[in-house]
């Protein structure tokens, strides 16, 4: 990006630059500096980010207290969990946990949130800043519906809430020191194509044995017949 941009009006404020000229980033970032938080249009999710957001399982989400202090939180369901319904909006359902409610307080407060998707097995980061709306069950049962399909059907039930998050500005970041990590199933996966060749190799033996045994059982039955 060369020009200004929303996310660069948000993120890299007057602090942030002076810390930017030292290290001399500012040569990269300072085109992307603008004073104030509306410049533009909220940037758009694009093919790529909406495919990572979509088949994640787990992501964080930050909110402010109303005393200022950042809270994080960690959510994770079945991939899917998280919706895309358009390049502006991601919808998700806020699944019970521990009943303490801090993000959902803090936005009763201050509707602005950070949203943070990691894949691990290829390195990918993207970070979301949005304002958040929530959504109760009673005043929209079929969001609430909508929102627990996942693509493989496994949903969650209980959900009173949902949250839908007004996308503001994001960024993709370098993939550098994050650590490649697998799941279980993408660990499956790689060890099920790693060992076809080798079971390729053990299930031709098994039918060569079994060859060999019938081949075995008919001598055997002809020398019987002759010795009677």
């Amino acid at each position: 990006m060369t020009g200004p941009s929303r996310y660069g009006a948000i993120a890299f404020t007057a602090p942030v630059a002076e810390r930017q000229k030292a290290t001399g980033s500012i040569h990269w970032y300072g085109r992307r500096r603008a004073q104030g938080e509306n410049v533009g249009r909220p940037d758009e999710l694009d093919t790529r980010v909406t495919a990572l957001i979509r088949s994640t399982d787990s992501f964080f989400i930050a909110t402010v207290t109303p005393s200022g202090w950042p809270y994080i939180q960690h959510r994770g369901g079945p991939p899917g969990f998280v919706h895309v319904p358009n390049s502006s909006t991601i919808t998700l359902a806020d699944y019970p946990g521990n009943q303490q409610f801090v993000t959902i307080g803090n936005l009763d407060e201050n509707d602005r949130v950070a949203l943070f998707f990691i894949d691990y097995p290829t390195r990918t980061r993207v970070k979301v800043y949005g304002r958040a709306d929530i959504v109760e069950r009673a005043d929209d049962p079929e969001l609430i519906e909508r929102i627990l399909a996942t693509p493989d059907g496994v949903g969650r039930a209980g959900c009173d809430r949902a949250l839908v998050v007004h996308v503001e500005a994001l960024d993709r970041n370098c993939t550098k020191n994050i650590p490649p990590k697998y799941g279980e199933a993408r660990m499956r996966e790689s060890l099920a194509l790693a060992r076809k060749g080798l079971q390729d190799e053990v299930d031709a033996l098994k039918s060569r044995n079994a060859a060999l045994e019938r081949e075995i059982a008919q001598l055997r039955g002809g020398s019987d017949g002759q010795r009677g």
